[in-house]
């Protein structure tokens, strides 16, 4: 098991460049199952996720070729034959849960074990099992197993209690073959909502009003291949953006899309963050003087739930009282006493976390206690006194590639070390 080490103190400067965005990648290639045919992406990120779920289309024998030089993922899914993939793959990613949908539509039954991912609160499937219900298909739970059979889907109409992202998406997929037409009202409106939506229509799909709260999607009879590549990662961007204030340095950010970045940019600035948007680049300069201030997690166009870990980190370092409210996940603050070890003065009151700014942070063993927590751990790294060990580093891989290297190509004293 790898561990990641972080020696504090550094200033960074030069430019990274963002990869495509993993909550793109996922449902995307679960979406190449409607096809039947050979869908390629291009520029995709070469993530354990992106390995997992693959592994997954390949358990029902679709046959999927990752090039790891040209950053491609080749999937056919012509000879599918099996209804039920693997189950232990399927309980290390909770993204597997996306090939419901299409599996639903193209072949009338499916069963799938209970998903899993982070542990970071209750995401229930009941809204996506909802969707389908109210589609036609016939689902049922039992013995840590989900099993759906339809002889045909009916487009309806689909009001969602919660804007849930992997729900919005399952449906989509459900509905794009069946008769009639579908609509999915206070759907989530994330920008991979409408990147699923543009690869779907460019298999032949008529789906409208992705990245608004109503969806509609009218059914085809039949979608074909298609290449596709998937936006930049917003989350990663905002990830190196947190990186370049809570080290005071100034760096360019390669690959982003503002409209998508708003929220993000948002409370930086707030801060006290210069932000310069230069058409799909920004420069971020943390050099000059931050100020505490509140976050509240809100589904998109909110700030996103996944920033509020490395947000986290950095107002540890700011003078004054800073508030963070999670109202996505209940039980996202694991990072919190990572951060403590190190020197944060951060106090868990519920769904809120106070946070009083430290006059500095220093180096110690940490445990990345899931994707977001991980990535926001290596940036108190970056900033605190000493050397700072971050283990099960695992989680990381999942959602960021080859983060030490990027760090490092920015003057980052950090390495990946195997134990």
């Amino acid at each position: 098991m790898d561990k990641i080490i972080v020696k504090g103190g550094n200033t960074l400067s030069g430019e990274v460049k963002i990869s495509s965005a993993k909550n793109s990648v996922l449902p995307i290639i679960a979406a190449s199952i409607l096809s039947g045919d050979k869908c390629i992406i291009e520029n995709a990120p070469m993530l354990e996720d992106v390995f997992v779920i693959s592994d997954v289309l390949r358990s029902v024998s679709a046959d999927i070729d990752i090039d790891k030089n040209s950053n491609k993922v080749i999937i056919d899914t012509s000879d599918i034959c099996d209804c039920e993939p693997c189950s232990e793959l399927v309980k290390k990613l909770r993204a597997s849960f996306l090939i419901m949908g299409p599996m639903i539509s193209r072949f009338g039954k499916f069963r799938i074990s209970l998903p899993g991912g982070c542990n970071i609160g209750t995401r229930p499937i009941e809204l996506h099992l909802k969707g389908l219900n109210a589609l036609g298909a016939e689902v049922s739970v039992g013995h840590g197993y989900v099993e759906a059979r339809a002889r045909k889907l009916i487009g309806n109409k689909i009001y969602l209690d919660f804007p849930s992202v992997g729900a919005t998406e399952n449906i989509m997929m459900a509905a794009v073959m069946a008769q009639g037409e579908t609509v999915i009202e206070n759907a989530a409106e994330e920008p991979e909502i409408e990147d699923l939506a543009e690869f779907l229509n460019s298999m032949g799909a008529n789906v409208t009003g992705a990245g608004t709260d109503t969806i509609r999607i009218v059914g085809v009879k039949k979608l074909k291949g298609t290449v596709h590549k998937p936006i930049y990662d917003r989350i990663e961007a905002g990830t190196f953006m947190v990186a370049a204030a809570i080290t005071r340095s100034k760096i360019k950010i390669v690959g982003i899309n503002e409209d998508h970045m708003k929220p993000i940019i948002a409370k930086l600035t707030e801060m006290g963050v210069s932000i310069e948007v230069q058409g799909q680049s920004l420069v971020v300069d943390g050099t000059g003087v931050l100020k505490p201030i509140d976050i509240k997690t809100m589904p998109y166009p909110g700030f996103p739930t996944d920033m509020q870990a490395q947000m986290m980190g950095l107002l540890s370092l700011v003078k004054g009282t800073s508030i963070i409210t999670e109202t996505i996940f209940e039980n996202r603050f694991m990072h919190a006493p990572e951060m403590k070890r190190m020197g944060a003065n951060i106090k868990i009151d519920g769904r809120s976390a106070i946070i009083e700014g430290a006059d500095r942070l220093t180096g110690c063993e940490v445990k990345s206690t899931d994707l977001r927590a991980g990535a926001a751990l290596i940036l108190c790294g970056l900033s605190a006194v000493g050397s700072t060990e971050v283990t099960d580093v695992y989680h990381i891989d999942r959602g960021y590639v080859n983060i030490e290297r990027k760090l490092q190509g920015l003057g980052a004293n950090i390495y990946r070390k195997c134990i």
